[in-house]
Formats: structure tokens, sequence, C-alpha cells
């Protein structure tokens, strides 16, 4: 405890992480075509300044509130504790925010500094379809173009979000490059910003990306742990002992963590995809089983093989299938801040179920992971622990995958 609350101490001293080149410590930074830097610094420059514009806050808390349905519910999950044999658990209902996850509280902000930046157009990358969804729900809320890519794998894995995006007037432009996925439906979409910078913003979905993008996304989703630092103070007077998040590129976990940072007793659990096995291209497992690399404008945790090459990746949740993660969660695993674990398909599908059977409440398959993940956690720690999961999703998008896995 000692050495990590010297770790904390050091990183509050400098406030500033990131600092001005977006690096936490040798993680971040940009690593992008010369073209992209005028546009990052015009998206840096405005959100220095919103970020202390009481006009903008405001703003931005009349949509989460009156639009997207903030706060969201800090629900605890009775029977899923006893099942366990935790104390309690906590489950924060991100999934019961208009479009289904949490990735509206980001694609709010972003599109409120798009309006701001007078660009007429945005794009976004998906996964799972659920940020997709989200950037086509503010584009049509503000009168925005929006074009969604997507990999043509998820656009058959995710349909009802593919059709949802269209009836939102967004315009979904399949990727059929690679392995037809997040990462190339990301590599897609910064080729088409490095073309358009002008008119463009990019609203990128998750705490990856060139620098602001991480620091950004970090402080539009950090409204998830601010509210369960007030939720859990009033039901509890006590902080939570653990955070439980999915990881993917990581913004529903950084959005939970980052505002408990100097919290020093709670611990962060970060839960990756592992797939079907720790082969080679059989899991998305990037903290727990990559390297260091540079992917998609930063510099982080990378699945790539002893050439350099990123390597394929494979996750029955389309929004966790990808091989990168965002920079800050790598540091905080350098510093031991956080620990990194994985649950693999079979048991993000039992996860699924349990909650489902015991408490009503069909998750997304991301979130599933976190869920699943508790049943190891519950034979570790103290039987009267408090847990705090973020629920980041629901799981109606996720219904043909697990129709054709689980026998019901």
């Amino acid at each position: 405890m000692n050495k990590l609350s010297n770790r904390i101490n050091k990183y509050l001293k400098n406030k500033n992480l990131p600092d001005k080149f977006g690096h936490f410590a040798e993680f971040g930074g940009r690593f992008v075509p010369e073209t992209l830097i005028f546009a990052l610094d015009e998206l840096e420059k405005e959100y220095n300044k919103v970020k202390k514009d009481k006009k903008f806050i405001a703003e931005l808390n009349y949509y989460l509130t009156e639009y997207a349905g903030r706060p969201t519910p800090l629900y605890l999950a009775k029977k899923l504790s006893a099942n366990l044999g935790i104390g309690k658990i906590y489950l924060k209902r991100e999934d019961l925010l208009h479009t289904g996850a949490h990735k509206i509280n980001n694609t709010l902000g972003q599109a409120l500094l798009a309006v701001r930046m007078k660009k007429p157009r945005v794009i976004a990358e998906t996964g799972a379809g659920q940020h997709g969804v989200a950037t086509a729900t503010v584009a049509a809320l503000f009168g925005l173009k929006c074009d969604i890519y997507m990999g043509s794998e998820d656009m058959l894995r995710q349909e009802p979000n593919v059709f949802r995006m269209r009836l939102l007037g967004a315009r979904v432009i399949p990727v059929k490059s690679g392995s037809k996925t997040l990462k190339d439906a990301m590599t897609q979409a910064l080729r088409d910003w490095v073309t358009n910078v002008v008119d463009t913003h990019y609203i990128i979905g998750t705490v990856a990306g060139p620098h602001p993008y991480p620091m950004l996304v970090r402080d539009f989703q950090s409204v998830i742990g601010k509210e369960v630092k007030k939720q859990i103070l009033k039901n509890d007077r006590a902080l939570p002992d653990y955070l439980v998040a999915c990881v993917g590129g990581g913004s529903n976990a950084m959005g939970l963590f980052y505002p408990f940072f100097a919290d020093k007793r709670v611990k962060f659990i970060g839960v990756e995809a592992g797939g079907r096995s720790f082969s080679q291209g059989e899991h998305a497992a990037t903290l727990v089983k990559g390297d260091i690399g540079v992917l998609h404008g930063s510099k982080s945790g990378l699945l790539e093989d002893r050439f350099g090459q990123i390597n394929a990746t494979h996750s029955i949740s389309a929004g966790l299938d990808y091989p990168g993660v965002g920079p800050e969660h790598a540091y905080y695993k350098k510093i031991k801040r956080a620990q990194y674990v994985s649950v693999n398909d079979l048991e993000a599908l039992a996860g699924f179920r349990l909650l489902s059977e015991l408490e009503g409440i069909i998750p997304a398959l991301e979130s599933a992971h976190a869920i699943a993940y508790l049943k190891r956690l519950g034979k570790k720690i103290n039987r009267n622990s408090r847990v705090v999961v973020c629920l980041s999703g629901r799981g109606d998008k996720d219904l043909g995958i697990v129709t054709k896995r689980l026998k019901i």
C-alpha cells in the first residue's frame, strides 16, 4: 500500500497529466500525419476553452440530464451479491441511458465541440455499434452530416445497430479490409479525416487515439465515477472497495476509475476479452498479454507479433475486439494503480445468463465480461466487500449472437 500510495502521490503532484504533449509517462502522444496536427491543435484549444466555460458546461449538463437520462442509478444487486458471496455488488446502470450505453456521454460532449468549431460533418468508428448509434443520435440532434465506419464482419454481428444508425440518418460505410472489425474501422475513419479536416470532426469513441482524445473522452466519461462516488457515499457512507469494468479501448472503465484515482484504498480491476484462448489471433487481452507499440496515433499497450505487425484479435463481444487500449490504462498498469485480467467467451456468456436470470437485467456482452469476473473475485476478497461494476450497455444488440451460443 505504501508503494502504491507513493505512486499516486507522484501522479497527483502533476495534476496536468497528460502533459502538454499528451503523455502519460511514456504512453500517449501524437503519432499522426502532419495534416492532422492542425485539427488536433484546434480541438485541444477549443476543449481547453470550453471545459472552463460555464455556458458550455451548463449546456452539456442539460443534454446529459434532460436528453440522455443522467444520473443513472447505482443499483444494489442483492441476488447477485448473495449468489457470489460478495457483501454488496452495485451496478452502475449506464445501460439505462438513451441509446443503451455509456457512449452518449462522450458523443454529446464532442458534438457540442463540433458545433462550436463550426464543423458541419462528423465521422466515427464503431465495433459493437453502440458508439455509432450514439454518434448518429447526436448528429441528428444537432443537424450534422454523419458517416460511420464499421467493419463488415461487425455489421453482420450487430445488424440491429446498423439499422438504427441508418434510421437516424447516418451513412454506414462497410470496411472490408484486414480483420473487417473495429481496428480497421478506426483506420478508415482516420484516413477520411486526413482528407477532410476543414469541415469534419472525428468523434473517437474511446480513450485511445492521438492527444487530446484520451484526455477529452476520459473527462466526458468521468461523469460515471463522479456519480458513483456521490451515490455510494449517500447509500453506505463509505467508498467502494473495488471498481470493476470491461476494457476494450477502455472509456467506460476510465470514466469509472478516474474520479477515484486519489482514493488509495479503492482498487481498480479492468476486464479484457480472453476470447477463445491465448493463442495469437484468438483473444483481445491487450494489457494482459500484449506489448508496447503505436496504433491509431498513440503509444500504448498493443497486440503485435515479433515483427511489429498488428495481431488479429477475437472476442465474442464486438466492442472489445480491438488490439490496442487507451494510454492512460497502460499507465495505470505500469504504476500498478489498476489490475487487468481477462475473461474468455464462455465465461462472458455465463455472466450474461447469470445477471439475466438473477436480476432481470440483460447486459451487453462487453459488460458481461465484468460480471463474469465477479465469480473469481468473490473467492479472493473479504465477504463484506463493496464492489461497483460498470454495466456499460444493454444486451438487446447481442441477442442474435447469444441465441446461437446459449441453449435455453
